[in-house]
């Protein structure tokens, strides 16, 4: 369950089928984005009643410490990405990790999983694919960012696409 679309066509792309539905949920304030994604999916299914799948991501940045984390929406929202790459501009370390919690939820049982890409922080935004910090994060063996590089590649070598591989093997196991 997510409210960005391109979300769900990572998910298509990737063999997924899933109802996409946009549901106001409080969201708990963690840089892990496991504790807001199973937190969701227990909010999920009690407003809706039925299994549910929810996905949160976030990015963290060794010179922070791992923030901003799942808050990296926020940070986007206030500095922007291009304030995100000129504040690491005062540190020589612009590694960092994109990381994926997806969590499913029937009522009983929740199953989680996590996927995680490393690499670093461009200097610059670049390229135009993507959505939200695609054009920042450079997946490490790559030369381009997530904006830049096809999506089929992202979908190799991402975040999102490493945590919906384990958690089909957690279903299937």
């Amino acid at each position: 369950m997510t409210g960005r679309p391109e979300k769900a066509e990572e998910a298509a792309r990737l063999g997924l089928s899933l109802e996409r539905i946009e549901l106001d949920l409080p969201e708990p304030q963690s840089l892990d984005p496991t504790v807001v994604a199973e937190a969701k999916a227990r909010a999920a299914f009690e407003r809706l009643g039925r299994p549910v799948v929810v996905e949160d991501s976030g990015l963290e940045i060794d010179a922070w410490g791992g923030f901003p984390g799942a808050l990296v929406k926020w940070l986007e929202k206030s500095a922007g990405l291009e304030g995100i790459t000129r504040m690491l501009d005062a540190f020589p370390d612009r590694s960092a990790r994109a990381v994926c919690a997806i969590a499913c939820f029937d009522g009983r049982r929740l199953i989680a999983s996590r996927g995680v890409s490393e690499g670093a922080i461009a200097p610059a935004r670049r390229g135009s694919g993507g959505f939200g910090w695609d054009a920042i994060f450079v997946p490490r063996g790559s030369s381009g960012t997530y904006a830049e590089i096809t999506p089929e590649e992202k979908d190799r070598v991402s975040h999102r696409g490493n945590a919906w591989r384990e958690l089909a093997k957690k279903l299937r196991g």
